[in-house]
């Protein structure tokens, strides 16, 4: 099968297409032939050799990919009613730069009705994302609000969707007017330039002092001590990525007082039964808002699975607005 390799930890440049054997699914696991592969902050980082593959995982970067089943162990396929040639998208935990890929069948999900495949590559990651940080860790309840760091990422547009659907208010920071106001678009009720605004002022203004429920933070570093101040008491802040340097200097008097909560995850070295659980909220309390359009899949482009070295580039660039996916023959 054809895929995507990284030759060397390095610029885009690195990533070429290659020849490889063809994955063999095991117990408990399906084989996809691949139509459309997400592209993700992760795959970035293990492309520039700071997020070291899971042992036991692929090498081939991907974390997620929509296509067809082909076949793989018969008694779980029966078991989750799966069949061979449905349509599917999963979560892996790398492989997914590649015409074959194989999934745990915990990990896989029909792709919602009315999506292409292109749309269903671009949930797996983010969705599982969003609904392990911020409504499993951080119990975001309606009526609460969120804020966003990053909200035209692919986990901005996600959360930013799933939040509204839940009843939430949500304040998101994004780097440009012009993705504030598609951020705007997608439901959040304010969005912060964080360039020209201290985002910080900007909360307190926004919550007439009172500070926000929840924060969902990709960036880390000096943000985490101005995020505590934009806490209200009883407030959660879930790290998810370090963006801005794994060193943080804080108030822990302000910690004390409003009994706040700091804390994070990575996804992606978790076991399966943790991943398998994501994945059976997500069908019963996503899946649903997704099919009938009230959270919609962002895509703000696709590039041919060869040009993978342009997708990341433009990833890199942090000029887009949600998802970047490659896709496989005629997708």
């Amino acid at each position: 099968m054809k895929a995507i390799e990284i030759t060397a930890f390095g610029a885009p440049e690195v990533l070429r297409e290659c020849e490889r054997a063809m994955p063999l699914p095991g117990s408990g696991e399906l084989l996809i032939r691949v139509a459309a592969s997400g592209v993700n902050r992760p795959d970035v980082l293990q492309r520039t050799g700071h997020y070291p593959v899971p042992p036991g995982a692929s090498d081939i970067p991907g974390l997620e990919v929509a296509g067809v089943i082909e076949g793989g162990d018969a008694q779980a396929l029966t078991g989750a009613g799966f069949k061979i040639g449905d349509r599917v998208c999963a979560l892996v935990a790398g492989g997914g730069y590649a015409e074959f890929c194989v999934a745990p069948v915990g990990q896989c999900l029909p792709v919602p009705k009315g999506l292409s495949d292109v749309q269903a590559a671009s949930l797996p990651e983010t969705v599982f994302t969003v609904w392990s940080n911020v409504f499993d860790r951080a119990r975001l309840q309606a009526g609460e609000t969120l804020l966003i760091q990053g909200g035209s990422s692919g986990i901005g547009v996600t959360a930013i969707q799933m939040a509204k659907a839940m009843g939430a208010h949500v304040i998101v920071t994004a780097g440009s007017d012009d993705k504030c106001a598609a951020c705007l678009v997608l439901g959040a009720d304010h969005a912060i330039n964080y360039r020209t605004h201290d985002f910080a002022q900007e909360v307190k203004r926004l919550t007439a002092g009172k500070g926000v429920n929840v924060i969902l933070d990709m960036v880390a570093g000096s943000y985490v001590a101005r995020e505590i101040e934009c806490l209200e008491e009883d407030g959660r802040l879930v790290i998810i990525a370090v963006q801005g340097g794994v060193k943080s200097e804080i108030n822990a008097g302000l910690v004390l007082r409003r009994r706040l909560t700091v804390t994070g995850s990575t996804l992606r070295p978790r076991p399966l039964a943790f991943k398998e659980a994501i994945a059976r909220a997500c069908r019963l309390r996503v899946w649903p808002l997704i099919e009938s359009g009230r959270i919609k899949p962002v895509v703000h482009c696709t590039f041919a699975a060869q040009d993978a070295s342009k997708a990341h580039a433009l990833m890199e660039s942090n000029l887009h607005v949600g998802k970047i996916v490659l896709t496989w023959g005629s997708t």
